[in-house]
């Protein structure tokens, strides 16, 4: 008998007709496709049917498409500090940000006094390579766009400004070397004509002003926002956000390479909220520390913790602060223009502090220390604008209580070196005690609640008193106490 062996054919012929789940036969197919019946066939993977699967499947289609909805077709920056190598990181950054999520525009905010031409370049180039189109609006009502702020604006893709801004007062104000060298009359030509011919190179290719710009260079001239748009240095002036977006709305205009652009901004700006872009950690840290005055407290506090590091050895607190604190200064310092002789004259004031202490002036060292601290603060950082230099009151808050402090802990110092030594062998020199035994030359003396052995040059009898002359070893060497004479009568 041969064993039973079931064929399979290519669609599992042997299983026609047979219903899953059941005993009973099917009716025969018209079809020569051999098949099961029912919901399932063997050798095939339908989609399944269930209400939950597709469901699943619309919601998450929705949420792709309400997330593509959500982005953010304008992103904006705010500007409301000194233009600095931190504001031009910032800036770029956004810009990069803006490109790669193919935003329709980037609304830069400002209000600024003005700041560093190194870094004012860097974000000038930074906008006129931006693949987005930049929107520069000087706002809100009684902001300013000045020195360096008319440059970034004069540079955008379209200029704006609220009601009751200004902007303007361009004209370069630079100092050459630690020790302030006034240029002469050739190179503040050179650095004028510099940053002349950056403004009409920037204006010429947005289509603006380009005498009126420069003017502002060469004659330091501000333009109130009616002044600007009148005389074609804006384009536009908007008392809100929402407004200049209904201005822009379906507007045209030349990029810097030339191509032409039209924004659709107005139901952006009606029903949805551009998107913020923020400053990093970082760069938050660093434009606080980057202020001058911050720059100059953090420098003097960490020399002060140092120095008490050093008459306190193994305390470890202050040295970590100062250390941290000197840092953070040097940083700073770093990325700003500092004079080295301004330097000097800080390490001069803590020098005299310290003569005070020793020589007891009766504080006219310490008044000096105060005058060079002062000072050194006021001339620590050559920058072109008020904003970025350390501020009068900065400088006496810091440099009169740090050099009565400074004075103060110093001459405590020098007082507690001077005191008399009261424990070890210098503790006994000079101190009183008894003879125990006679010391003809040598016997047992108390001193100190304590039996030494002493050797006297002069033959002390039992009972009387010594002094400690010297310590060698284990023995004093004592001399007798001279007695007083009675006065007469």
């Amino acid at each position: 008998m041969k064993p039973f062996k079931p064929v399979l054919s290519s669609r599992f012929s042997v299983l026609r007709g047979a219903r899953v789940g059941t005993g009973a036969l099917a009716r025969p197919r018209r079809d020569s496709r051999p098949r099961l019946s029912g919901r399932a066939q063997l050798g095939s993977c339908p989609w399944p049917r269930q209400p939950w699967v597709r469901h699943a499947a619309g919601c998450i289609a929705v949420l792709f498409l309400f997330a593509a909805a959500c982005s953010a077709d304008v992103l904006r920056v705010a500007v409301n500090d000194t233009i600095q190598p931190v504001t031009a990181e910032y800036i770029g950054r956004a810009l990069a940000a803006a490109a790669a999520n193919h935003d329709q525009a980037v609304l830069i905010e400002i209000n600024t006094p003005g700041g560093m031409v190194d870094s004012t370049r860097e974000i000038i180039e930074k906008i006129e390579a931006s693949p987005v189109p930049v929107i520069v609006y000087v706002a809100p009502t009684g902001s300013r766009a000045g020195s360096a702020g008319i440059f970034i604006l004069e540079a955008a893709d379209v200029a704006a400004m609220a009601p009751g801004t200004n902007a303007g007062a361009a004209h370069p104000v630079l100092v050459f070397g630690p020790i302030v060298a006034k240029p002469d009359d050739e190179m503040n030509r050179k650095i004028e004509n510099d940053s002349a011919a950056l403004m009409r190179s920037v204006a010429s290719k947005r289509g603006r002003n380009v005498e009126l710009a420069e003017s502002a260079v060469r004659e330091s001239k501000s333009f109130t926002d009616q002044e600007a748009l009148d005389k074609k240095l804006i384009e536009y002036i908007a008392p809100s956000e929402q407004d200049l977006f209904h201005q822009l709305n379906g507007k045209s205009f030349k990029r810097f390479n030339g191509t032409t652009v039209t924004l659709n901004l107005q139901e952006k700006g009606k029903d949805e909220p551009v998107r913020d872009y923020r400053m990093t950690l970082k760069e938050r840290i660093l434009s606080y520390i980057m202020d001058p005055n911050v720059a100059f407290i953090l420098l003097a506090i960490g020399a002060l913790a140092l120095y008490a590091e050093f008459n306190h050895p193994g305390a470890v607190i202050p040295g970590t602060v100062g250390v941290v604190f000197i840092l953070l200064a040097a940083f700073a310092l770093n990325l700003l223009p500092v004079r080295f002789a301004a330097i000097a004259m800080i390490i001069g004031a803590f020098l005299l502090f310290a003569a005070e202490a020793k020589f007891a002036s009766h504080g006219v060292l310490t008044t000096g220390g105060i005058v060079l601290l002062t000072m050194g603060g006021l001339f620590l950082v050559d920058a072109p604008i008020p904003e970025m230099r350390v501020r009068l009151v900065t400088a006496l808050a810091v440099s009169i209580p740090l050099g009565l402090i400074t004075a103060f802990l110093m001459g405590i110092a020098v007082r507690a070196r001077r005191h008399k030594i009261v424990t070890g062998k210098q503790g006994l020199i000079g101190e009183i005690g008894i003879a125990q035994s006679t010391l003809a030359p040598s016997g047992k003396v108390f001193v100190h609640g304590e039996l030494w052995d002493a050797v006297s040059t002069i033959p002390v009898p039992a009972g009387e008193r010594i002094v400690v002359r010297q310590v060698d070893g284990l023995t004093l060497r004592v001399d007798p106490v001279a007695a007083g004479k009675p006065v007469m009568a």
